[in-house]
């Protein structure tokens, strides 16, 4: 083919890109064999289209052309092979064997023969090269990576991955061109030709002599080629490059928002293709993957067996691995509840509420997920409890110091004082909220629970309205970032109301805002009235991108709940709406949601919920979108009666939707977790006619602050670690709500509540091992289906739930027994032991963040154990000293804070293998760890009662004192102190055996205390729930105590007698709690066996929370091992 035929398909694969036809793009694509559409492949291969996939390669390559090309077919049948097995679809991997694989019998037969044994197993992981292997989507991912590196490796694709540079609609330039000269030959030009077709030349027919209008003043002749669409973006199809801003844009920022092609690919093995992971350079350690999927970073299958590398061993804290090196989770379950089905969508009417004006803006708090914040077109906030039905807090607009406002705005409130509220926003840990208004202020609210809600900051912040405003941790404070009428973005300490940074730089209001952080850059998305979108560091160098909205005009941003995918929803000026999702790294819209009417009756608003749906207000009701589909999924009335574009907010974990209605109204739909959750306020003992009479509970610090997160604004979703007492740092996701604040009437006699009988809760006793003797460590899994135990004798036990009729979500569960599971080899995971006696051992565990992994120590060398194969993947670090205790660095899972048992703490870089730091200070071996990622610091305890705090950034010791032992209590030489963080990573539990403690970490103070008396058992070990709202505490003499967290005062006491046999001398050692269910736990015992403890169903909860006396004391209940007479000491 010619050259100029060659340009020609490239004009006409431009101009079916341009009139959105897709099939038959791609279908030329393949067919020329002219350009290889990477991002048209890539999703292909995501999405599994696997005849697709080799049919489009086809136009390009066949198997046997060349080594890379082998490479390439057999990544992908590979990996199409694995799947299949992974499904249990036999008859399928057996046509996959014979009809795709069979042909690289030739080249490598005994790899053929090795593919062809994985049909003998009954979970192909139990393979020693794909013992990684993980979730199917991670695995397409990490593949991509290498067929990448392959296909830009291959001569037969040189020159076909770069599509020309070509202006937009060149074709049609072409064509007009063609027109003009057609026209200018024309005999008897007309000054307004009508040209009705192109199949043949253009000619006008007689008219009086008229002469041809010149070029300049005729757009058909000659002059510019208007753009189609004109609403909507400048084209940004997949053959055209990104234009980015000519502002210089950061090595980091630029090396995932704009993703400029650099020189040469780096090399790439043509080398043997394998059974194993494809061999990626250190360059691509890290591809673009969800950081849904945390792993190791091991090496490939093309390595030596593992436990005979000479390199370290690597993990990362959301690393991406080769394929067949993929961390293992759980079959089924993540961390992070997701929805499968559109049946989960808050869809029923659960309540009507009446806020008195217009609702402009709403917000869910963080954490307690049945609180709303309302903002009003009158300038009225109120809080609700959607539950109970009950407004907590009304307040109207008033300026608190208007003295201090400048003197247009006191001007203009004297004028007319109409104010409307733009935005309320919770703070990330729900300790704050702030309100926009649409003269010139915000004003920050300080919430301390229930409806104590005071006066924080007040600041006239912009020359207009303010019309967003949102919180982000740039520099590890809190800060509120606005923006204005004034066409500025600012932003401002949220403690002392310091204005921070200003940005300039649009040419328009500035209509929102979305911050957000990548990779440790802090960054935030603003977008004008001019349909300019815009993106800032925190510095004073100018915007870092410009792009147009769809629409272009009012348009607001959201992540994602993990942070990984980006959209926009906006209006244009005459009323077409627009939702898409982005791609980052081109700047370019990835898809475009369709289902909108053609003129909405108002500015759209949107939201998402979890990584699965998008929601929006329109056309006087709700539409749903997977966000994997750009259809529309579903739309609802909500029983009618709501205006034509109504306002939205999901609660946090997505089973609420708040939605304005009309007459004032706000209706909050519900999914079926939702209505459970919200009924439960319909059976509270309480009158609700008589809540104002009832006692209001003091609430402290812990409760008024119940979850931070460094950085990321609702919008992006709220991920908190906590450093648990077993050492492992978890992500708390989809932690379901609670009511945490309990009222109670005060003509009610109130009694704790004892549970004598195995009938007054939900108990179950795990199958046991009998090699076991008792229980050492005890964790849940961060998935909720899996509980493992560490014995003294230094095996391990897991046992998982699995997904059944009887139970849907397959999560852990007192109401059916798990399996205790053992992979096919029947191994189990052992840790290394010394000489000595191993029950006389220290024994210590975490756990990694994905469940994949887990790192462990009974005396002798730490262990690192796949939790899929129980296969020893590593040991290190042999004693003396000893680890005592494990725990991972929130940000970096490379770095282990290890205690040990010769009181020094060390940080060890996994990955190269090294000790960073050892810290001294504490007198005794260490008994606890507990990293606070807000704070910064790592907190420990030692069996010497000694609390420290360190520095994580340069580890030096910061504070440390000495546990307050209650008097007359004189602890055991060696007795243990744990800790662990509340949800708001400020405050953390002390656990000792004579006492349970919260301090505050940058004072080291106690703030609560509670002890048994002189009589009683010693605490044996403690723990928060989920949600930090509550302490579970096991005592030695087989009791367990409920505690309320914010005021450590007891509610619910569980006798031996409920769960265990009157004749055995049996008591509990370590305790752990569900990380989803608030009202979960689990006991492991002296005797080898672990127990499971629910409420029953009918009651819900442990207990009552006792009400204040009259002088704001809690009152007297008995303790654990002593009479009803006796009282708390406190």
């Amino acid at each position: 083919m010619s050259s100029l035929s060659r340009e020609l398909v490239f004009l006409i694969l431009q101009f079916l890109d341009e009139e959105k036809f897709k099939e038959t793009v791609h279908k030329l694509e393949q067919e020329s064999g002219f350009f290889f559409n990477m991002k048209y492949f890539e999703d292909e291969v995501q999405n599994g289209n696997w005849d697709e996939v080799e049919k489009y390669l086809s136009g390009f390559t066949k198997v046997d052309d060349n080594r890379y090309s082998m490479k390439i077919f057999f990544e992908i049948r590979k990996q199409k092979y694995l799947e299949a097995l992974d499904k249990h679809d036999r008859p399928k991997a057996v046509d996959i064997l014979v009809k795709d694989l069979k042909v690289f019998a030739s080249f490598n037969e005994d790899l053929f023969k090795e593919i062809t044994q994985l049909l003998t197993l009954e979970n192909f992981r139990e393979n020693e090269q794909l013992s990684k292997y993980g979730d199917t989507k991670s695995a397409r991912a990490i593949m991509l990576v290498e067929l990448k590196k392959l296909i830009e490796a291959n001569p037969l694709f040189r020159d076909k991955l770069q599509f020309p540079n070509l202006k937009n609609s060149r074709l049609r330039t072409l064509i007009n061109q063609s027109l003009n000269w057609q026209h200018q030959l024309c005999k008897n030009p007309r000054p307004n030709p009508d040209i009705k077709t192109l199949f043949v030349d253009h000619s006008c027919g007689q008219q009086n002599g008229a002469r041809a209008p010149s070029p300049a003043n005729n757009p058909l002749l000659g002059g510019p080629i208007p753009i189609p669409k004109p609403g909507g973006f400048p084209h940004l199809g997949a053959h055209l490059p990104f234009q980015s801003s000519p502002a210089p844009v950061p090595a980091p920022l630029a090396g995932w928002m704009s993703n400029p092609p650099t020189g040469t690919h780096q090399a790439i093995s043509g080398g043997p293709i394998s059974l194993g992971a494809p061999s990626i350079s250190a360059a691509l350690k890290h591809p673009r993957t969800p950081p849904t999927n945390p792993s190791v970073d091991f090496p490939s299958g093309d390595s030596d067996h593992i436990s005979k590398r000479a390199r370290p061993l690597g993990l990362s804290d959301e690393v991406s691995l080769p394929v067949n090196a993929l961390p293992v989770s759980f079959t089924g379950h993540a961390h992070s509840q997701t929805f499968n089905a559109p049946d989960d969508l808050p869809k029923t009417v659960a309540r009507t509420l009446n806020q008195g004006s217009s609702p402009m803006s709403m917000d869910f708090h963080p954490m307690k997920q049945t609180l709303l914040l309302v903002g009003t077109n009158v300038g009225d906030i109120g809080l609700w409890e959607v539950g109970s039905r009950e407004r907590l807090v009304q307040r109207s607009f008033k300026v608190w110091d208007l003295n201090a406002c400048t003197t247009p705005l006191q001007t203009g409130l004297v004028k007319d004082p109409g104010v409307s509220v733009n935005r309320v926003i919770w703070s990330p840990d729900g300790s704050l909220f702030g309100v926009a208004y649409s003269r010139h202020l915000i004003q920050l609210y300080s919430y301390h629970g229930n409806d104590d809600v005071r006066q924080h900051l007040e600041i006239d912040a912009h020359v207009g309205g303010v019309n967003d405003l949102a919180f982000s941790h740039p520099n590890k404070q809190l800060s509120v970032i606005t923006c204005g009428d004034d066409k500025l973005i600012k932003v401002w300490d949220a403690t002392t109301g310091t204005k921070q940074y200003t940005f300039e730089g649009h040419e328009a209001p500035v209509y929102s805002i979305c911050p957000h952080h990548k990779e440790n850059i802090q960054f935030i998305f603003s977008t004008a009235l001019d349909g300019k979108i815009k993106a800032w560091l925190y510095d004073n160098l100018g915007s870092r991108v410009d792009y147009d909205a769809p629409g272009r005009w009012c348009t607001t941003m959201a992540y994602s709940a993990d942070g990984t995918r980006l959209f926009s929803c906006g209006t244009s000026k005459e009323g077409e709406s627009h939702i898409v999702e982005w791609n980052e790294s081109e700047g370019a819209v990835k898809r475009t949601y369709q289902g909108f009417r053609k003129r909405s009756l108002g500015v759209v608003q949107f939201d998402t919920t979890k990584n699965k749906f998008l929601a929006a207000g329109d056309e006087f009701s709700i539409k749903f979108w997977d966000m994997d589909n750009t259809q529309l999924l579903t739309s609802i009335e909500a029983d009618g009666g709501l205006p034509a574009s109504p306002r939205i907010r999901f609660n946090k974990d997505g089973t609420l939707l708040a939605v304005s209605a009309n007459e004032n109204g706000i209706k909050i739909l519900a999914n079926t977790d939702g209505l459970r959750f919200i009924r439960t306020f319909e059976n509270l003992t309480f009158d609700a006619s008589r809540a104002s009479e009832a006692a209001k509970p003091i609430v402290s610090p812990i409760s008024a602050a119940a979850a931070s997160s460094a950085g990321l604004t609702d919008r992006v979703g709220s991920v908190v670690g906590i450093s648990a007492m077993n050492g492992d740092t978890r992500n708390l996701v989809d932690v379901k709500p609670r009511i945490t604040e309990e009222t109670n009437d005060k003509s009610k006699i109130w009694k704790l509540s004892e549970i004598n009988e195995p009938s007054q809760c939900r108990t179950l006793k795990l199958p046991e091992n009998l090699r076991v003797t008792k229980i050492s460590r005890l964790i849940y899994t961060n998935s909720g289906n899996a509980i493992l135990a560490l014995s003294s004798n230094a095996i391990h036990l897991l046992w998982k739930w699995q997904r059944n009729d009887r139970n849907s979500n397959g999560k852990a569960t007192a109401s059916i027994s798990p399996q205790l599971w053992q992979p096919s080899s029947g191994i189990l995971m052992t840790n290394d032991v010394t000489d000595t006696n191993p029950e006389e051992a220290v024994s210590c565990f975490a756990l990694s963040k994905n469940d994949s992994y887990v790192m462990s120590a009974s005396g002798g060398k730490i262990s690192l154990f796949n939790m899929m194969t129980f296969k020893t993947m590593t040991t290190f670090m042999p004693p003396p000293p000893a680890a005592t205790f494990l725990a991972f660095h929130p940000q970096d899972n490379n770095i282990i804070a290890i205690g040990m048992d010769d009181s020094s703490i060390q940080i060890y870089n996994v990955r190269v293998d090294e000790v960073k730091s050892k810290l001294k200070g504490h007198t005794k071996r260490i008994t606890g760890l507990a990293f606070s990622h807000v704070l910064k610091v790592l907190v420990s305890s030692g069996a010497d009662a000694q609390l420290c705090v360190w520095n994580s950034d340069g580890w030096e010791m910061q504070k440390s004192r000495f546990l307050q032992h209650p008097s007359g209590r004189s602890p055991a030489a060696q007795s243990e102190t744990r800790v662990q963080f509340h949800q708001d990573q400020i405050h953390f539990l002390v656990v000792h055996e004579t006492q349970l403690a919260i301090y505050e970490t940058t004072k080291l103070e106690p703030l609560k205390q509670w002890a048994p008396r002189d009589s009683a058992a010693p605490i044996s070990h403690a723990t928060f729930s989920c949600d930090s709202q509550l302490i579970y505490a096991s005592f030695l003499d087989g009791s367990v105590c409920v505690f309320t967290a914010s005021q450590l005062r007891l509610r619910c006491r569980i006798s031996p007698s409920a769960y265990l046999s009157s004749s055995l001398s049996v008591h509990p050692l370590v305790i752990a709690a569900h990380p989803q269910e608030p009202n979960q736990f689990a006991l492991g015992l002296s005797d080898g066996s672990v127990h499971v403890f629910e409420p029953l169903e009918s009651e819900g909860k442990w207990g009552v929370l006792p009400p204040l006396g009259e002088n704001g004391s809690a009152p007297n209940t008995p303790l654990v091992g002593t009479s009803a007479s006796d009282q708390a000491q406190r």
